[in-house]
């Protein structure tokens, strides 16, 4: 037994059954959420992954961008 990281409720998912990578949702907030870990099995949001996408791409080294606009 795994709890949503968005509500704490509990969701009832067979270990065996899913991937890392695979999608769910929560039954009682109907959060989207992805499994990250299968030892032991850990969810996360998928809004939360995208924000952590978006902060990753945001901190890439902008004067590798205007080198290239100066080519």
């Amino acid at each position: 037994m795994v709890t949503c990281p968005l509500c704490d409720s509990a969701i009832d998912v067979e270990e065996e059954e899913v991937d890392e990578g695979d999608s769910l949702s929560c039954d009682e907030c109907g959060g989207d959420l992805k499994v990250v870990g299968k030892d032991p099995l850990e969810l996360e949001s998928t809004d939360e992954l995208d924000e952590e996408e978006e902060e990753e791409g945001s901190l890439a080294d902008p004067s590798e961008d205007e080198e290239e606009d100066w080519k």
